[in-house]
């Protein structure tokens, strides 16, 4: 297993979206924008419902990569990225306090999310880092 390095955990939890990819069942890649935290040194997304095609994906095939976008651009031009491959598993509950801890880095500090009352419990998605790489301090 490989750490995060200080600057990866900076950009993480900075508020930038993590671009989520999952095997389909025949094989081919599958992207959604998800809001990403940490929980130690794994990468955790909170998910409400069961039907979302990354949760049946990962059930099926648990090797995942997130990309992030920095903020940084490096000579000659190239704007820092993060890329960071696992494994994910999926936890029953917790989205709800987990969506709104992330929705105050997204949305901002008094932001409900999510917008209802007595949200299911859903889906935790906890990601074990093996590799990071992509252009910035943490390559």
């Amino acid at each position: 297993m490989a750490g995060l390095p200080e600057a990866a955990r900076e950009l993480i939890e900075s508020g930038t979206l993590g671009h989520l990819v999952t095997l389909s069942p025949d094989g081919s890649p599958q992207v959604t924008c998800i809001w990403v935290g940490l929980d130690g040194d794994e990468l955790v997304s909170g998910h409400l419902a069961a039907s979302q095609r990354k949760l049946q994906n990962v059930r099926r095939d648990p090797r995942v990569t997130l990309s992030f976008e920095g903020t940084r651009v490096h000579p000659p031009g190239m704007k820092e990225y993060l890329v960071v491959h696992g494994r994910a598993r999926i936890e029953e509950g917790g989205a709800p306090e987990l969506l709104q801890r992330l929705a105050r880095v997204h949305l901002g500090p008094d932001v409900k999310f999510p917008p209802m009352d007595d949200p299911p419990p859903g889906f935790t998605m906890r990601v074990t880092v093996e590799r990071v790489g992509g252009v910035g301090p943490w390559t």
